[in-house]
Order: C-alpha cells, then structure tokens, then sequence
C-alpha cells in the first residue's frame, strides 16, 4: 500500500500532460490530473487546432477569387460570416475537449478541475483549499502569450482572446513577428482587414531558413499586409471612439481597431510553488530538467513548453510518452530531438527540417544547396504570380540531405513525408532515383538541380 494518495500527480492536462497521465495510468499507475481551465492545453483549446481551422477558412478568400479561371461562376463579391466560422470552431474545439476528458477517465485518471500549486517535493494544495500527496509529480503547465510592459498594454489582446472576436477589426496591429503573428497576419487579411505587423528587429520567423522567410514577407508584402521594423512598443492611448493610436520607436503613430500581442510565449510557472520543492527555474521560469524529464527536485518532473525546450505539441507529447513508458513502463527511453519537423500556417504555408543553409555553413564548412523555384500549376491557370520555393541543403562530400525547408501550397503537408527521409539521413542522389509523381508540386524534391 502506497504511503500516498496518488503514484502520479500532473498538473496540466494539456499535449503532454494528458499523454503522460493516460500512459502511466495504463500502465497500472494511480493518477490524477488538475486543470485550472478546460482539458486539451493550448493546441486544442487556444493554439493549433482553432487557429489551423481559422487558416483553412482564410483560404477560402483566395479559392474563391481564383474559382473563375477553372469555370465556377462565383459572385465577385461574397458574404463571410465571421461569427459562423467563430462558433463552429468553438463547438469543434468542444468535441475535442470532451474527447480527450473521456480518454482519460476511460483509463481511469482522476480529473480534478481545479487549480493545483505545489506545497513540497510531494504534495499539492488545490484551489478548494484540499491537500493531495504523490509519489511523483509531474509539472505539464505549458506557457502563456507574453505581454510588453507598456503604458495601455491592457488594451491589446493575445492569441487567447482572437478565437472569440465579436467582429473581425477593420484595422489590425500585430506586435511580433514569429509563426503566432505570420499566421494572424494571414488570416486577418484573408478576412479583409489591413494588417499592419510590427517588430522590433528587420527579421521574421527568427530560426527559420532565410531565403524561405524572405519569399513570406515579399509574398505577404505584394497581398498588402504592412510591415514595419526596428519598432519598439512605446504606449497605446484608446480613444472616446473606441479606436487604439500605438506609439513606437522609429515610426509615426498610427490609428488601428485592435493590437495583437504575438511577441512569444513564457513559460506559465508564475506562482506554482515550485520554489517550496527546490524545482530550479531558468532565467525565462522555465523548469530546469535532464534528458529524463527530471528537476532538481529528484520527485518533480516536467514535459512540454514549461521546459522551453521545443514548444511544440508533437515534442510534449513525445516527452509525455517517453516519461510514462521509463517510469511506470519499464523501457529505457529518451526524445531525440534532432530534426524536429516544424510549420508556419501563413499564406502560403512554409515548413522546414534540420539545419537552414547558414546553420549547415557554420556546422559543416562546405555544403550544396538545391532549389526549385516555381508557380504551382493551380497558380498559373488562376493568374496568381505567387511562386513556391523548396531548398534542400547537403553535405557536400557525401551528399546526405541535412536540411529541407519549403514555401508554397501545401508545404506542412509534404514536408512531413520528406522529413522521414531527412531524418533517415538519405541522400540527394537517392532522392534523384526516386521517380517523380506527376504532375504535383512534391515531384519538385526529386528533380532539384
């Protein structure tokens, strides 16, 4: 008989969380899992999955203004109803809530909906004020939109708030420029509203492949979305109107309906407890762990964005598994991040794997790079000059791909099989073998020259 209520206790049912939880518990562990808000985390509730729906709407506005050319007689001028799109993703990110809630209680994890801090290397204390102890803890919280502290911060609004708009803005801000403000950016303006994009720096989507980066911002600089860099926050100042007037470093003012704060996320350990354990934190709140999930304090475990190691839902879940398997499982596993496949939902989408062509430079000396510049064929018929472009950089002595990085239709798509290859540490004349399926735009990875 176990000296305490629970083997496990996570707090945090979002990616990894409830992965964590429902393995272990398969496994034979008695758990538990406290979530302060609603089961799924950031990716189903308020991240991936509403946003993918909302891209997959946005798009719409160009197939239709493209449906022409391919004999579809289509108004000029169609009615988008934003509040049906808005609820049907709600209900959506509904079902999948109670999809992953019955999960768990069919592998029987106790759900406690309450907010759970830590009060020891063993022991919870919930919101109602009950006191709960586990062998293990395991700390699955995720990370939080970060917000500039600047005069009228209180103003803008978050990726949290943009799934439940009452209307679409006529004129939006958005402060940032990683995946969270390219892909708002696309959908807003793909809804019909000027998008203005600020940074503080000359560089979107920091990480990823140059040349593919710069293809986005040329592509969304023609569509009208407006850029303007080397901006620092100075204030927001709302006026009797309802209007917001943002000040920043290097630019006039200007006059918009609503400021998105897309300025990266912050792990969300802000009065967790985890200092009453000995959990060290780095210099961002993010939980310090090893290759095995552990913190500091031997008992305390953390998955996911609260490490600020790779946020990214398929990583959580991947060290969610792993945790379970090597606890409770008996299997001698670790995450092996090297080539993490990763996307960016913009319009058009780009995606990448392994190293951009600057990183393969400085890691490798000498390497060769591949591209296939093109307009997709659906492009050409529509009278769209928007051209894709896919780059594959290789070591030069032995032709092993070591990165592959995509803009254009699809991309994310693709990119998820050619990343198996990459991965597998495959080779340029082996792609060249494989012969090509046409007429697609995939076929373009088999015949870079």
């Amino acid at each position: 008989m176990s000296d305490y209520d629970y083997d496990l206790f996570v707090i945090g049912a979002g990616s990894g969380g409830t992965r964590a939880a429902r393995v272990s518990a398969a496994h034979g562990a008695k758990v538990a899992v406290a979530e302060e808000y609603r089961v799924g985390g950031t990716c189903v509730i308020r991240g991936c999955v509403p946003k993918k729906l909302l891209v997959y709407g946005a798009h719409f506005a160009e197939d239709l203004r493209d449906a022409k050319a391919f004999g579809w007689d289509v108004p000029p001028q169609c009615d988008f109803s934003w509040p049906r799109l808005r609820d049907n993703v709600l209900s959506e990110v509904d079902r999948i809530n109670g999809a992953y809630t019955s999960t768990l209680e069919n592998h029987g994890v106790d759900i406690i909906h309450e907010r759970a801090t830590v009060t020891g290397p063993h022991s919870v204390k919930l919101a109602g004020g009950r006191e709960v102890t586990a062998e293990r803890i395991l700390i699955a919280v995720g990370a939080k939109p970060a917000v500039p502290s600047c005069p009228g911060a209180e103003h803008g609004i978050t990726s949290n708030e943009a799934f439940h708009l009452d209307a679409i803005p006529k004129r939006v801000l958005i402060a940032g420029a990683g995946y969270i403000a390219n892909e708002f950016a696309g959908v807003f303006h793909q809804f019909g509203a000027h998008v203005i994009l600020i940074n503080r720096t000359d560089v979107i989507l920091r990480g990823y492949d140059e040349s593919i980066r710069d293809r986005l911002l040329q592509i969304s600089m023609t569509k009208g979305i407006e850029f303007r860099f080397h901006a620092e926050f100075e204030g927001i100042e709302k006026g009797d109107d309802g209007c917001l007037t943002v000040k920043m470093s290097g630019h006039e003012p200007v006059t918009v309906d609503m400021v998105m704060f897309a300025t990266g996320r912050v792990p969300n350990t802000e009065g967790l407890g985890l200092e009453s354990a000995g959990v060290e934190l780095d210099d961002k709140g993010a939980v310090k762990v090893d290759d095995k999930a552990q913190s500091t304090c031997p008992s305390i475990y953390a998955v996911g964005d609260v490490t600020n190691r790779v946020q990214l839902t398929p990583v959580a879940i991947r060290e969610g598994q792993a945790f379970a398997d090597r606890t409770y499982g008996g299997k001698d596993v670790t995450v092996d991040y090297d080539c993490i496949p990763s996307a960016v939902f913009s319009h058009p989408p780009m995606a990448g794997v392994g190293m951009t062509e600057g990183e393969a430079k400085t890691t490798l000396g000498s390497v060769k790079v591949y591209l296939s510049d093109f307009r997709p064929m659906k492009n050409v018929l529509a009278g769209r000059n928007e051209r894709a472009l896919y780059k594959m950089i290789c070591e030069e002595t032995t032709g092993r791909i070591v990165g592959l990085h995509m803009i254009g239709p699809d991309a994310p798509e693709i990119l998820q099989a050619a990343a198996i290859a990459v991965k597998a540490g495959l080779t340029k004349d082996q792609f060249d073998q494989t012969v090509a399926l046409h007429p697609t735009m995939a076929e373009e990875l088999v015949l870079m020259k």
